[in-house]
């Protein structure tokens, strides 16, 4: 296998010719194709979802009890992306079907929709993207899903997991090692925070303050191959959120309740708040869990594609 770095290639060329303004098909058929090789297979199974403890019992998350008590569950076999969606995909999509008109005159989203080809701007395309909402995220997926005909979609949590854990390993942090040796890149008082400072460690999990973030795959990946679902940015998924769901969660293929449980408050279930700093009390861990309303910002996300098979 050569040396080029197949997803910067791709990234590369979207942001290009989104400069240049030439070759949308082209780059769009090139995200499109890159989705679907991005794609590792999760061969299904049962496993304890939940906090299933250190080894003297006690529970890893200590600030609240979502992720309890433990329940074990059967999943089917889906794929998921290696990475988390990059600000250059989410570029595509968004001039792909029009949508960043949407939050023009938004301010305080205006920083949602940048792309640049500046490794030291916070909105480099390899950088994971951060959306303004969780319909983007959710649009994203159905948009991979119409283009390409595989029945792409947001992970469920259980389905997140299972993989955060590599197939349900009794691990706290889905690093390469399933413990973390924390970048210490964005503890540094804001003014020395120097992007061209290499990654070191296996994860990046400090400040919720701060809106730079590492290129994805800067870091081991877990023993599926996955990257980045320990740190960098927290992961939206499809799940109406539930504190205590998992008290009477379904074993076969949860997927979280029907609706909202507040029509005033809807919240859909974040996981990885390692992305979001939160790791004090067990909340970097992989078991924690907590909901975010759906007009919220700054989550990141990952795509799943529901196929018992491989698709690549």
């Amino acid at each position: 296998m050569s040396g080029v770095d197949p997803l910067k290639v791709v990234c590369l060329v979207v942001v290009q010719a989104l400069i240049s303004g030439c070759g949308e098909d082209e780059v769009v058929s090139q995200v499109l194709t890159q989705a679907i090789d991005n794609q590792v297979f999760v061969q299904g199974g049962e496993f304890a979802l939940g906090d299933v403890g250190k080894p003297d019992g006690t529970p890893y998350v200590t600030l609240t009890d979502h992720s309890r008590p433990v329940v074990n569950v059967r999943i089917d076999s889906y794929s998921v992306s290696r990475f988390e969606t990059t600000w250059g995909e989410m570029a595509v999509y968004y001039e792909d079907l029009e949508r960043a008109h949407l939050y023009a005159d938004q301010f305080s989203l205006k920083k949602y929709l940048m792309v640049s080809d500046d490794p030291l701007s916070p909105n480099y395309y390899r950088k994971p993207a951060r959306v303004p909402n969780y319909g983007e995220a959710e649009g994203y997926c159905a948009w991979l899903a119409e283009r390409t005909g595989l029945p792409f979609a947001l992970p469920t949590e259980a389905q997140w997991e299972y993989a955060a854990r590599s197939r349900g390993r009794e691990v706290p942090y889905a690093t390469d090692t399933g413990d973390v040796e924390r970048d210490p890149y964005l503890r540094r008082p804001k003014e020395y925070v120097d992007p061209s400072i290499p990654p070191s460690g296996n994860t990046l999990m400090h400040s919720s303050l701060k809106f730079e973030r590492r290129p994805v795959g800067s870091y081991p990946p877990n023993p599926l191959g996955l990257y980045d679902m320990t740190g960098n940015v927290a992961e939206w998924t499809q799940d109406w959120f539930q504190s205590d769901y998992y008290r009477n969660a379904p074993k076969e293929n949860p997927k979280g309740p029907d609706g909202p449980l507040d029509t005033d408050n809807p919240e859909k279930t974040v996981r990885d708040w390692a992305g979001r700093g939160e790791h004090i009390g067990g909340g970097g861990t992989v078991f924690a869990r907590s909901g975010q309303h759906i007009d919220s910002s700054g989550n990141g996300f990952r795509c799943v594609v529901n196929h018992s098979e491989p698709v690549n």
